[in-house]
């Protein structure tokens, strides 16, 4: 036995239970806990990176988001780092052979989304300039702000993600259903959702206010 070890896991331990996360987060994988103090809500206008959750958002119809989660890095690895100049050339071959990848959500439907999404993303991009100049007009260029007590209280949809489901339908997206974009607003920073009690909740306002 390694007593330095020891209390070195004890400390880890301790200081994970130290604040306060949103329900979600609290008790669950140390890459879900990574994923909600560092990435979720703070506000996000990187091209992939909103590629990345556009993709990863609609594999996760049906699943959890730790099963997700769990399979990011292959999911980069399968769609080159998520390039959607590269995955939109992606032809029928190269989409066979993503369905024999175990280390993505095989699925026909969600993998030929993938690539019909990045097509559409590029078409968007060059319409408005960025896609993030088209995704963050939804919401003025400005993160919305919610003040949630509980994790009831946080909404599967709203009316404005229902609009922008419905605007990216008409521009040819798959998997982009109502329930999913509010998910993604969330997880780019589009719509803060953290629970006031929640110790990002004060620090991404602060950020975004300076």
């Amino acid at each position: 036995m390694n007593p330095g070890k020891h209390v070195a896991e004890k400390r880890q331990a301790a200081d994970v239970n130290e604040v306060t996360r949103c329900g979600w987060a609290a008790g669950s994988s140390e890459r879900e806990r990574t994923y909600h103090d560092a990435e979720w809500g703070v506000p996000n206008r990187n091209e992939r990176t909103l590629f990345e959750f556009l993709i990863l958002e609609g594999a996760q119809a049906g699943l959890s988001w730790r099963t997700i989660l769990d399979k990011r890095e292959g999911y980069r690895r399968a769609f080159c780092d998520f390039d959607p100049a590269k995955v939109a050339r992606f032809t029928d071959k190269r989409i066979a052979r993503l369905l024999e990848n175990p280390d993505i959500v095989r699925n026909r439907l969600k993998v030929n989304a993938a690539v019909t999404n990045a097509r559409s993303f590029l078409e968007v991009s060059a319409q408005f300039g960025t896609f993030a100049h088209y995704v963050w007009g939804f919401v003025d260029g400005v993160p919305l702000v919610n003040r949630w007590e509980s994790s009831t209280e946080v909404p599967a949809s709203t009316s404005l993600s229902d609009q922008l489901s419905k605007d990216l339908k008409r521009r040819g997206f798959k998997f982009v259903g109502s329930t999913i974009m509010y998910s993604y607003m969330q997880a780019v920073g589009m719509v803060n959702d953290h629970l006031v009690s929640c110790f990002r909740c004060a620090q991404i306002d602060a950020a975004r206010e300076r």
